[in-house]
Parts: C-alpha cells; structure tokens; sequence
C-alpha cells in the first residue's frame, strides 16, 4: 500500500483553519467578499470546473436533539468550483441563489490554499470580514441584554 508523504501532509493547511475561513466566507455578503478580492487581484488567472449552479439540499432536524430525525425541508443552495492556474482547487457553498457570492467563496478558498498568498488573504478580506462579523455580533448581543429580564422570588416565611 502506498504511505502518505509525511512532508506533504505537513504542507496541507489546517482543515479547522479552512473550515473556519469558509464559515466567515459563507456569514459575509458577495459585495464585502468582492472588495476585500479586489486588493488581491494582480493578474490572477483561474478557471471555473463547475461555473456556479443553483440547487436544492434536504435539511434533517430531531426534536429535542434525540428523536429520530426527519425531513424538515430543503434549501436553495448555490455551489461553485475555481482552479487557479497553479492547481488549486477551491469550493464554495452558500445558502440561497447568490451566484457570484458563490464564485467569490470558492476564488478565496483556492487562493487561501497556496501558501505564498494565504496571509494576504487573511489580511485583506477574512480579517475585515471577522471583524465586521463580530461587531454585527456585539451589536446584537447589546440589543439582547437590553431587554434582559431577571426573576427572582422573595421567601415570605415558613407556611
């Protein structure tokens, strides 16, 4: 059998990192995306395996997260496919039918996977990206806490 070339597999990024790159990717709108890819965009070459089509996927719930699961819905999903000219292959996922956010996802995925250019990926749109991701969040955590309610009960004696 053929054994894994340790080196190579030290040179494939992190599998957490990349999902997690992806899960912002994914929470950002195309326009945030396309403005962070524009500070990147120096003659870059790439080419689309799978162009970017519009499709259905099945959600599955359980009840209580315990009971047996079954078929809650579906969802639009737009799915996309770039291949740089370097060969890296990069995906994106997104929910509805935004086809250029999906395109967008899959270029930043390819690109977050040559090592020379992951940094200023990082920088110039997953960063501005986290960071406006998490102020949306602390805006609406402040909005929460706000109407934050807090019982309490008052022991009146011993009946």
């Amino acid at each position: 059998m053929n054994q894994p070339d340790a080196s190579a597999a030290r040179d494939l990024p992190d599998l957490t990192e990349r999902r997690e790159a992806l899960a912002v990717l994914a929470a950002a709108e195309s326009q945030e995306i396309a403005r962070g890819l524009r500070q990147l965009d120096d003659g870059l070459t790439y080419s689309e395996p799978r162009p970017p089509e519009v499709g259905l996927v099945m959600l599955r719930g359980r009840i209580g997260s315990r009971g047996a699961p079954f078929n809650a819905g579906e969802a639009t999903v737009t799915r996309a496919a770039v291949q740089l000219s370097s060969g890296e292959m990069g995906f994106g996922y997104v929910l509805g039918r935004d086809r250029e956010k999906a395109r967008l996802v899959a270029l930043c995925d390819a690109l977050w996977q040559v090592a020379d250019r992951r940094a200023a990926v990082e920088a110039e749109v997953l960063a501005p990206l986290r960071q406006q991701q998490k102020e949306k969040k602390d805006i609406e955590r402040a909005r929460t806490a706000a109407t934050r309610v807090d019982f309490f009960t008052l022991v009146r004696g011993e009946d």
